[in-house]
């Protein structure tokens, strides 16, 4: 690898369908980095070791739902051809980083983690913390460290994580020599888009939480979805005045919609801001505003269900991609892991000047 190559490195956790919070979170966002030609090799990847951390009893549900993240991955738009699309645990080099990393990090370090506290408090697993769950940012650090990531697109809510693996990276290197890469975040442009609510006004979308809109919803399913969102509780009557702020609905239209979607499906507006201006001063009500939503969505996914309709007609061939994805995946951490033996010394069998030294030292 040279040094003025760029390399992307993302995933997901493949424990259910994705939506639409993924969608405007980082998968739009890679597509749009994937066809942009800025980069020299994008990997994306899907946790399955990582989603068995917390499902360990049930890997049925893991099992079944790397089929569904990888056809929303080429439903989505990511291109086998010019992206990696891979499965983790079929990488056994990044177990070995893993391990290694843990060596350069303390527990109380783990504990600290913002994001780490924030899902042990989601699953309630207070003192039970599985280890592999625990040191979720250590793995995470190997998955990006594996593949010399420069660049990786998530969500703000994984900022703590990327600082972690980059302490982690900048200790090894420290340590050993300049071996691995640091690697920088790359946020959502949009705001709106940085922590997608729940349908319910909840603070995140959540499978778990039964608030989210799936990438694979039928049209149906979204607009019934959409009728029932949260709003604004003091906006009984439309000529009262609405509030925005925790407003689900204008949340949604400022992560999807554009000035010409408004112009087309509500022509007494010529921009959001207008729409949202007559919402705050009464005599807007949510329907109609909802009904603004339902067609940007449709807009937004319509082409994503047909894409996925077309790939789900031939399983195997899905299955195909993954498996060659795999293939340069674990070549290309392999090659990563090579430098990293040497660089700390375990690299026993292809050290000659070592065996060669000690040769010359016990053959006295």
């Amino acid at each position: 690898m040279t040094p003025k190559e760029k390399i992307i490195l993302t995933g997901d956790r493949p424990t259910g369908r994705l939506h639409i919070g993924h969608y405007v979170g980082s998968l739009r966002r890679r597509v749009e980095l994937q066809n942009s030609g800025q980069f020299d090799k994008i990997f994306v990847f899907e946790a399955d070791a990582q989603a068995l951390t917390d499902n360990i009893e049930n890997p049925e549900k893991v099992r079944q739902n790397v089929i569904e993240v990888a056809l929303d991955y080429l439903a989505c738009g990511l291109d086998p051809q010019k992206s990696t699309l891979f499965i983790q645990s079929q990488i056994p080099e990044l177990c070995e980083l893993s391990f290694y990393f843990m060596d350069l990090v303390s527990v109380s370090r783990l504990q600290r983690n913002p994001t780490v506290k924030t899902e042990i408090q989601m699953r309630n697993f207070e003192a039970s913390i599985p280890v592999g769950f625990f040191t979720y940012p250590i793995s995470q650090a190997a998955d990006i460290a594996a593949f010399k990531a420069t660049t990786v697109p998530v969500g703000e809510d994984q900022e703590p994580m990327l600082e972690q693996c980059r302490e982690i990276v900048r200790r090894f290197n420290y340590i050993y020599g300049d071996t691995l890469v640091e690697p920088n975040i790359l946020l959502p442009e949009n705001s709106a888009c940085l922590r997608l609510p729940g349908t319910d006004g909840k603070a995140k979308m959540s499978k778990s939480l039964g608030n989210c809109i799936y990438l694979s919803d039928s049209a149906d399913e979204v607009c019934r979805k959409v009728k029932t969102m949260y709003t604004d509780p003091t906006h009984l009557q439309v000529s009262d005045p609405g509030h925005l702020e925790g407003n689900t609905v204008f949340t949604y239209l400022d992560a999807f919609s554009t000035d010409e979607q408004v112009k087309t499906y509500c022509p007494d507006y010529n921009n959001l801001a207008e729409m949202k201006e007559h919402y705050t001063r009464g005599g807007l009500g949510d329907m109609k505003c909802k009904k603004l939503l339902m067609s940007v969505l449709h807009d937004t996914l319509e082409p994503i269900r047909q894409r996925r309709a077309e790939y789900e007609k031939d399983i195997p061939a899905v299955y195909d991609i993954l498996k060659k994805g795999c293939e340069v995946a674990r070549e290309t951490a392999a090659a990563t892991m090579d430098e990293v033996r040497r660089a700390m010394k375990i690299n026993y069998f292809d050290d000659n000047a070592l065996i060669e030294e000690q040769s010359k030292r016990y053959g006295k």
